[in-house]
């Protein structure tokens, strides 16, 4: 019976079509409420539209109202290389800083020679050119000696080094090691000449040997030097490390921060980096040339450097105790005037408040330049920046109101906008309009309205502009605290005026209010809507369900009908006959 579906097979009627004509009729209040849905989509979309420029205006007032903005200062230097800052307390003016000293760091230096020489005695037949000790490595190959050429290998003993330059020179020059001075010396016939373009060994070097001119080259300082990247057990240091328990751990002081080490798995290095990661306030460095240790305070001025140990402890073994030939460089404080006025002392080479009494004023100086002219002025950029940007923010919402609710009206036809019947919205341009340019009341300057700085409507526009920008910056510049007083005072400034408002609009920290309520009406009336439709097609699907059943059945009976009419057709023929 699937054929009976098919509209009018039978009857000869579309009722198909007819079914589609009567859904859509009934279905034509649910194109209205889906048309009622998108309008509410737009009016939502407004709505956010309009809020968001509430917070941006809302947010550039609450920076009019920031409590450092009008007593922000600048401070410029005349002298390239010098920098300054200042705080809100700083009186605008212009001081001269001339320095006669710089601020230096005071210095703790270790003894010299902290290592062990090349050897105990003179003979260095035991001594290898790979195991020499020196702050420089030796290589292998090959350097000059009055221009003849000797050939060295890392396992060749020193004393073998020298037998190869008396042989290389014919005896001209010969080489001796003195374990008094740690030092070699090369004596000659003649004038010594070292060194040549060709060399490929740095062995002059490593034993520190250049040419003087004369008969007679020595090292020109102690040779052996600690390792500093051996464990201090085996760093070559020529006092021994005693002050340590069974384990080798040890510990000494530096400015009361306590430094921990083991003479079996520390290097010199590790040490030294320990300090520095450490809170002493010193930086620590070695020196393989010179074969010391040196302390540096990190703060500059005449401060001491304070060691303490145990007798027989690391320090001593570094030569950094009074006792091995340590000292102190002690460091200088910086000495200024300003404007020409008494020598005045830093500790430091940024001389703050503390050291010259300008209150928010801090220098640094430049040894490029020993005088620089600090002048500090209100921060005009920055506050002109913020009136800027709550003009700009006002301009961005009154218009978008204005674009939201206007109501045209062209050649008869009146053309409406998303919010036209809004009457709430609408009266927002209007009352952020007259907030904005009221005076403010009980204030002793001249400084009570929006026009006294030189702001004013566009024309007959509900927009802003800064009219007179020379009244504004003259305003900034020379009454900053009479601004801040227009804009911040309690209750009945500016800034709290336009708060009063943006409260009932959006309410506290951005909560919306009235916004808010409208926003969940619309959603609400969406979501009602939706429901309305859904209810509404699932009748119109039961209903041409319905219609259907009942065409279908009408076309099965006429079906039927025509079947027996056929078959009656067929049982009575229609006949004719003639009698003669």
């Amino acid at each position: 019976m699937s054929s009976l579906q098919l509209a009018g097979l039978s009857s000869g009627f579309d009722w198909k079509s007819f079914v589609d004509q009567m859904i859509s009729l009934e279905r034509s209040s649910g194109a209205k409420m889906e048309a009622e849905i998108a309008s509410n989509q737009l009016k939502l979309t407004a709505l956010t539209g309009v809020e968001s420029r509430v917070k941006d205006l809302r947010a550039a007032v609450s920076e009019l109202g920031s409590g450092t903005l009008f007593g922000s200062r600048t401070a410029t230097t005349s002298a390239s290389g010098w920098s300054a800052s200042v705080g809100t307390s700083a009186a605008s003016g212009s001081y001269t800083f001339n320095v006669t000293q710089r601020a230096t760091a005071s210095r703790w230096t270790g003894g010299a020679d902290i290592g062990s020489p090349l050897a105990a005695t003179n003979d260095v037949s035991g001594v290898t050119l790979a195991s020499l000790g020196t702050a420089i490595t030796p290589t292998a190959g090959v350097f000059t000696v009055n221009g003849s050429r000797v050939t060295v290998a890392l396992g060749d003993s020193l004393q073998e080094v020298f037998t190869k330059i008396s042989t290389a020179t014919g005896g001209a020059v010969a080489a001796a090691y003195d374990s008094a001075t740690d030092r070699v010396t090369l004596s000659g016939s003649g004038p010594v000449v070292l060194g040549s373009t060709t060399d490929t060994s740095n062995l002059l070097s490593a034993l520190r040997l250049g040419n003087n001119g004369t008969n007679t080259v020595s090292s020109a300082t102690a040779l052996g030097s600690a390792s500093a990247g051996a464990t201090l057990a085996n760093a070559r240091l020529a006092t021994a490390v005693t002050a340590v328990d069974g384990a080798g751990n040890g510990s000494f002081t530096v400015n009361g921060v306590a430094i921990n080490y083991n003479v079996n798995t520390d290097s010199l290095n590790a040490i030294l980096a320990r300090i520095n990661a450490s809170g002493a306030g010193v930086t620590a460095s070695f020196d393989p040339f010179s074969d010391r240790v040196s302390l540096v305070n990190n703060k500059t001025g005449d401060l001491g450097v304070s060691l303490e140990e145990s007798p027989g402890g690391l320090l001593s073994a570094l030569g950094l105790t009074s006792g091995s030939g340590a000292a102190l460089t002690r460091g200088l404080n910086a000495q200024f005037s300003v404007n020409g006025g008494a020598t005045l002392s830093s500790a430091s080479n940024t001389l703050d408040e503390s050291s010259h009494g300008i209150a928010g004023l801090s220098v640094t100086t430049d040894a490029a330049s020993a005088s620089s002219t600090v002048t500090v002025a209100s921060d005009t950029t920055t506050m002109r920046s913020r009136v800027n940007a709550f003009v700009s923010a006002f301009n961005s919402l009154q218009e978008y109101i204005d674009s939201q609710t206007r109501v045209t009206s062209s050649n008869g036809k009146v053309t409406t906008s998303t919010l036209s019947s809004n009457r709430e919205i609408q009266n927002w341009g209007t009352q952020l309009r007259s907030a904005v340019f009221a005076s403010v009341p009980g204030l002793e300057s001249a400084i009570s309205r929006l026009d006294n700085l030189g702001i004013d409507f566009t024309g007959t526009s509900a927009t802003l502009a800064i009219k007179d920008s020379a009244k504004l910056d003259a305003a900034l510049r020379d009454r900053p605290a009479q601004v801040a007083a227009f804009f911040q005072q309690a209750s009945t400034g500016f800034v709290a005026r336009m708060e009063t408002l943006f409260g009932s609009y959006v309410g506290p920290l951005g909560t919306s209010v009235l916004l808010g309520g409208q926003r969940t009406a619309i959603t609400n009336s969406n979501a009602s809507l939706t429901k309305q439709i859904s209810d509404l097609d699932r009748r119109l699907e039961q209903r041409r369900a319905q219609l259907e059943a009942g065409f279908i059945a009408m076309e099965r009976a006429q079906s039927t009908i025509q079947q027996m009419q056929s078959q009656l057709s067929n049982a009575f023929p229609n006949t004719s006959s003639s009698k003669k």
